[in-house]
């Protein structure tokens, strides 16, 4: 009774992993996860929470989810959501039972050398030849010669032999299974470990990056920032002059970043995202210079950064100085918002409401984002195993056997292949026509 009942469970097993590496279902799954990763390209992804109750209570995606399902279904972090993970196990799970259960064996099946030793056997393969040969021990002979000039690997018997070449190829599919489920385990493991974060940081300033016990590992520090712009005053290109520096404050590195030239270094990578203006300068009457911080109105357009300031040591008076770059100018609003004057970074005072008011400088941060990713070895080691996987995939595997037959004045041939067989039957009759060749010159 108990064998029966492991048998049963065996069986029931056997067809749960049957399933579970059919090649319909890996395609499925492909299908999920493609469509899966399509979703973090339409949402918004690892933005606050309130940003998807903006978007989305008042106009549900598609119609049908609104903030709170789109944070409950873990739309808002696709790629490292548990649903998403799931698929990227199973995938993976799927492609370990196929190498498992059918290229390993096939594999093994390839390795070993099959021995057909009567020319019945190699009648019925799928490519079967015999020629007349006068003395058919003799031409056995030549044709080992023959197949080692053209690369075969022989086992060679008294009356026989066996060939094969290409034995490559049947690696290719499962390099190509190791190379995915490498790839898939270095993109979780990016997705679970990996670090995004983006900060603007004017010249001067740093940014401490910390490791795990919260201690200062690395520190960032902008020396320049620089806005190229066109003719038209447009931004072309923003560049950073960076400089890294450990924990005792050495500098480790120095480099310049710009867009589309990030800077690389133990295992993260700082790009030049974008830009914003930090503060701006200011002179009141006699006073020093005064460096007060800038903020976005995005009421007055994109881009538009300013600050209110009194006038009066009572506060009252107000005005506000607006910018939409950091070359300027300078517009002063009333308290009306009625345009009263314009000034120049750097320019002489102008008297606002009495009181002299001079812009001595605007202060233009850089866009820092950095990502450091640990699975980008693995991401890329599993691209480059796959692609060789591929490139061996490609290669046909090809297996000869011959046999002599001297009392009838004959050597049979049979031939298989894996794929690409009418190359290798188009071959085969060249093969024959080398050999007659070389008895006719011997």
């Amino acid at each position: 009774m108990l064998n029966l009942s492991l048998d049963v469970t065996k069986r029931q097993l056997g067809r749960l992993l049957g399933w579970i590496s059919d090649l319909r279902v890996a395609i499925g799954l492909l299908l999920v996860i493609a469509i899966s990763s399509g979703l973090g390209t339409l949402v918004p992804q690892k933005e606050p929470t309130a940003l998807y109750h903006k978007l989305y209570d008042t106009q549900p995606w598609l119609g049908l989810l609104n903030g709170d399902a789109v944070l409950k279904l873990q739309l808002d972090h696709v790629y490292s959501s548990g649903w998403f993970l799931g698929l990227l196990a199973w995938l993976g799970l799927a492609l370990i039972l196929c190498s498992w259960r059918r290229q390993w064996p096939a594999l093994q099946a390839s390795l070993r050398w099959i021995d057909y030793k009567s020319p019945r056997q190699l009648s019925k393969l799928t490519l079967a030849e015999t020629i007349a040969a006068t003395n058919p021990a003799t031409s056995l002979g030549q044709l080992e010669q023959l197949l080692k000039q053209q690369g075969w690997t022989i086992q060679r018997q008294p009356d026989r032999l066996a060939a094969r070449r290409g034995v490559a190829g049947r690696v290719g599919p499962l390099l190509v299974h190791a190379g995915l489920v490498v790839l898939m385990v270095g993109a979780a493991w990016g997705s679970l470990a990996g670090q995004r974060q983006e900060r603007f940081l004017a010249p001067g300033r740093e940014l401490d990056l910390l490791n795990s016990r919260g201690e200062s590992q690395i520190t960032v520090a902008v020396d320049q920032f620089q806005i190229e712009r066109d003719p038209t005053g447009r931004p072309e290109q923003f560049r950073s002059a960076l400089t890294l520096k450990g924990p005792d404050g050495t500098s480790l590195k120095q480099a310049e970043i710009s867009v589309n030239h990030p800077l690389r270094f133990r295992g993260m990578t700082l790009y030049q995202a974008d830009w914003t203006l930090a503060a701006i300068g200011v002179q009141l009457g006699r006073s020093p210079v005064l460096e007060l911080p800038l903020q976005t109105f995005p009421q007055l357009g994109d881009q538009i950064w300013g600050i209110v300031l009194p006038t009066r040591p009572d506060g009252s008076q107000p005005v506000l100085l607006s910018l939409s770059n950091e070359q300027g100018p300078v517009t002063v609003f009333s308290a009306d918002a009625k345009p009263i004057a314009s000034l120049v970074p750097g320019g002489e005072s102008v008297e606002i409401q009495g009181l002299p008011l001079r812009v001595d400088n605007v202060l233009a941060a850089s866009g820092i984002l950095l990502k450091r990713d640990p699975g980008v070895p693995l991401v890329y080691s599993g691209f480059g195993i796959a692609l060789l996987g591929g490139v061996l995939s490609l290669v046909a595997t090809r297996q000869l056997w011959a046999i002599s037959d001297p009392a009838n004045g004959r050597l049979h041939l049979g031939g298989l292949c894996n794929r690409n067989l009418t190359a290798f039957a188009r071959e085969l009759p060249l093969l024959i026509t080398s050999l007659q060749q070389v008895e006719q010159a011997s």
